[in-house]
Order: C-alpha cells, then sequence, then structure tokens
C-alpha cells in the first residue's frame, strides 16, 4: 500500500518526515536508529492483556440563573406582593380583616350549558370564622346543609345525616382555596411566594394577573382589577378523585357594595373548565352579627349509608 503523502505545511509527523530525520543523523548514531525503525516496522504485535476498569463522569453543573434573571425574578416577585396587598386594602384592609361572622340572603342559580336550571333556589347563609358555614335553602327553609370544621352535615325532612363524602370533599377543597383563606391566611405565612405573571383580562376587565404560592404547595391565581384593585376572580386547579382528570375551577366576582367598610361582591359565579355551572345573586349582607355557636352544630339522626339489619 502506498504511503499517503503529506503537505510541506503539515503540522504532525509522519513517515516520511521520520525517515528524513533517521537519514540526516550522523555516522554511528544514524545506521542504529535506522536498524531500530526497520525492527520496529517489521515486527510483529498482539495484545496481551485487556483491563475494563469504570470511567467515572463528573455530573454536569448545575444551571444558575444571572443576576439579571434573579434581580427581575425579585423584583416581580414585589410587585406581585405589592399587588395582593393592594387587593387586600380594596376589599376593605382591617375592617375585611377584623371580620368574625356574616349572614347573607339571595338567591342562586345552577347553570347547564350557558342556562340556568330553573328559577333558582332561595338561601339564606351564615358564616363564622375561621371554619363555621350554614346554608338553608327554599322558600321553607328546610333543606339546611352546615359546615364545622372538617364535618359536613345535611338536614331535611327525613332527619339529620352526615353529608356525602364527595360533597364534603368538595366544600372543604372551595375553603382551602377561598379568597378569605387566601388574604387572612395564606399572606401572612413565612416563605409564601408570589408571582406577576402578567397584564391580563378577566371577565371582560383589565386585571393584574399574580399567582400565590403558599410553602405547603398550594398554588393560585388572582386577577385584580387595575382600576380598583378589588378581586376580579381567582382560579386553581385540581384533579378529580375518581377520574384523574385535571380541572380548572374559577370564582368571579361582580357588582361590589361597600357594606359597613368592606367592599362586598353581590355576584359570585363559578366556572369548570371555562364552563359555567353556577351562579349568586346576594340581596342582603350584615356583618359581625354575634353568630352563636350552636347554629353550626348538628347530630346525625340516621345514617343513609348503613346497612339495614
Amino acid at each position: 500500500m502506498a504511503r499517503p503523502s503529506c503537505s510541506s505545511s503539515c503540522a504532525w509527523p509522519c513517515a516520511s518526515s521520520s525517515d528524513s530525520r533517521i537519514d540526516a543523523l550522523p555516522g554511528t548514531v544514524g545506521t542504529l536508529a535506522a536498524q531500530v525503525k526497520d525492527e520496529l516496522t517489521n515486527a510483529s504485535y498482539k495484545i496481551a492483556n485487556v483491563t475494563q476498569r469504570e470511567q467515572k463522569r463528573n455530573a454536569t453543573a448545575p444551571y444558575t440563573t444571572s443576576k439579571i434573571q434573579q434581580d427581575a425574578t425579585s423584583y416581580y416577585g414585589q410587585v406581585a406582593c405589592q399587588a395582593a396587598s393592594f387587593g387586600l386594602k380594596a376589599l376593605g384592609g382591617q375592617a375585611y380583616l377584623s371580620l368574625v361572622d356574616m349572614r347573607q340572603e339571595g338567591r342562586s342559580y345552577g347553570i347547564y350549558h350557558g342556562q340556568a336550571k330553573g328559577v333558582g333556589t332561595r338561601f339564606w347563609r351564615f358564616w363564622k370564622w375561621p371554619d363555621k358555614e350554614r346554608i338553608e335553602l327554599t322558600k321553607q327553609r328546610d333543606v339546611i346543609y352546615i359546615h364545622n370544621g372538617d364535618k359536613g352535615y345535611e338536614m331535611t325532612f327525613r332527619g339529620t345525616r352526615p353529608e356525602a363524602a364527595r360533597d364534603l370533599a368538595e366544600f372543604l377543597l372551595r375553603r382551602q382555596y377561598s379568597l378569605d383563606q387566601v388574604f387572612r391566611v395564606w399572606l401572612t405565612q413565612p416563605g409564601v411566594q408570589y408571582f406577576y405573571d402578567r397584564v391580563a383580562v378577566a371577565e371582560n376587565k383589565p386585571a393584574e394577573q399574580v399567582t400565590i404560592m403558599t410553602p405547603g404547595g398550594l398554588v393560585q391565581t388572582i386577577f385584580l382589577d387595575r382600576n380598583t384593585s378589588l378581586p376580579i376572580a381567582k382560579s386553581f386547579t385540581f384533579r378529580d378523585p375518581e377520574t384523574r382528570d385535571r380541572t380548572e375551577e374559577l370564582e368571579s366576582y361582580d357588582n361590589y357594595h361597600l357594606v359597613q367598610g368592606v367592599n362586598t361582591p353581590l355576584t359570585i359565579t363559578r366556572k369548570q373548565n371555562g364552563e359555567m355551572f353556577g351562579q349568586r345573586f346576594i340581596t342582603s349582607t350584615v356583618y359581625n352579627s354575634g353568630l352563636a355557636d350552636s347554629l353550626f352544630t348538628a347530630t346525625p339522626t340516621y345514617d343513609p349509608e348503613a346497612k339495614k339489619p
């Protein structure tokens, strides 16, 4: 096989350059060098042993945000925190935080495919911070739901029974993400994080979009009116316990009126995955009227899930 030629500009030694260097050696040294070269060239070689070893590879360096990115995150976190503070102030500030109880009257509607189901249901709602609620339905007020702590009860003409497990779980989930919890609990927790998402449009109104994440991992997005800072809507996502499908629930607030120093929404709408499924119109609100704890107690008289003898 012919040897490849090497250009004069090649920086690496090759066979032709080695021959010329050996020929240039003087006398005996050149002769010995030529003999050694011939022996090495004509010798036969074999692999005597192969040793396999683990090769250690260092992990790639972790990603480190630049100072500009860190500064931007800090800045927009402060903007989001300030927006949330303005939202609390718009609701009434200390007057809002000082609420102990509330009673409301109004009418609620179930919505299906954008249409109200029926003429709506009258309701009377009683609420006491932090975890008590009572709702009386119908004109006769003969269907009652009571929630006290993590317990729920349903009272009808049949008697008092524990609330259905799925209905209770849904109520507790909504309470955990309620505006009261956000402004009175979430914002006071050490380590809570704020994310300023962007300027957005919520319920056809210009809004500041702020996401809040608690140290426990609860995440909720709040839309604050750019003109008044009042909450327009809030949304969170959860997994359906049965289907495991991801569901987004949004609750919007409209028609605010100042009641006893607290800005109170008189229209509340709920949507799931963009489809409206409930709406509540409030006609009367009274705060701090001294509701008795006995309103929120119940003793089951029967259990529909119990097996008959």
